[in-house]
């Protein structure tokens, strides 16, 4: 099995391309979709990337696979699925709680809250078959109720629930996010797993200066682990964890975002004169 990651440097994110090198069997993992909100483009560089290592290696892709509804990034799984058809999409059935969330505060009349944007809902220990390819579905709520970590073999992709030792952990302080969920879901699932467990980290922000990383292991998060160790008090955290998020900022893509996330990474429809917008509520 081989492992190839794509890092947008724009939002800090990690993509990843999974695949079989015997059957050629993949998977992709988070996709970006280049947005510039000074203008309001999209660009298709991140995406373009994707599609040429996937023909260069001849891959046969079978699943784009969103860990959860993103608030720093738009998805570009929908551009995905035009260039290879015979892929599907997938997310948590949690999305269903998302679209809830979120419906009325882009007013989005038209959004169908049942997930069906979506082509598979996945739901905990969930196995998805991509050919010779196994994954499992592990339910990692806690940022969102949506997320999920994904587990091929000893290979963990961990969205944004678990970062690198010196990062930490996603915030909790979105809409339905929550500590107490974060908690349990590293200490009592993630740091389950065998230590030798490769993770791979949905975002990486060189911290302090180090060089972007986007793997360690489950044995390197439970001993150095700045924010959540094996040994930390699950008390401790949560308190330090809503203390954290309250201070703060919000993600700069978080309007534009997740209006198209929550929707499968579709764009609003063109209006009757062949523009697209996006919605930005302004809160008092």
């Amino acid at each position: 099995m081989k492992i190839k990651s794509f890092f947008d440097q724009a939002t800090n994110t990690f993509t990843y391309i999974v695949h079989d090198e015997s059957t050629l069997d993949a998977i992709i993992i988070d996709p970006v979709l280049n947005y510039d909100p000074a203008s309001s483009k999209i660009s298709f560089e991140g995406v373009n990337l994707l599609e040429q290592y996937t023909n260069e290696h001849k891959l046969k892709v079978h699943y784009i696979i969103e860990t959860h509804a993103h608030a720093d990034h738009l998805s570009s799984s929908q551009i995905l699925k035009e260039r290879f058809p015979e892929s599907k999409s997938a997310i948590h059935e949690n999305i269903k709680t998302v679209q809830e969330t979120f419906k009325p505060i882009f007013n989005m009349s038209d959004l169908k809250i049942d997930g069906s944007q979506f082509d598979i809902l996945i739901k905990d220990g969930d196995i998805l078959k991509a050919g010779t390819l196994e994954m499992k579905a592990i339910h990692t709520p806690g940022h969102t109720p949506a997320c999920t970590s994904f587990l091929i073999e000893d290979h963990l992709f961990t969205g944004d629930a678990l970062f690198m030792p010196d990062f930490g952990t996603g915030r909790c302080d979105f809409p339905a996010g929550s500590a107490t969920d974060l908690y349990e879901t590293i200490h009592d699932k993630l740091y389950a797993l065998p230590e030798k467990t490769k993770v791979y980290v949905g975002h990486d922000y060189g911290h302090n200066g180090r060089e972007i990383k986007f793997q360690t292991t489950i044995g390197e998060s439970k001993k150095h682990n700045i924010q959540l160790k094996a040994g930390t008090n699950r008390e401790e955290f949560i308190k330090w964890r809503n203390e954290r998020d309250a201070n703060l900022g919000t993600p700069k893509l978080l309007l534009q975002s997740v209006q198209v996330n929550i929707d499968a990474g579709r764009l609003p429809k063109a209006e009757d004169n062949g523009t697209t917008y996006l919605k930005m509520p302004i809160i008092n």
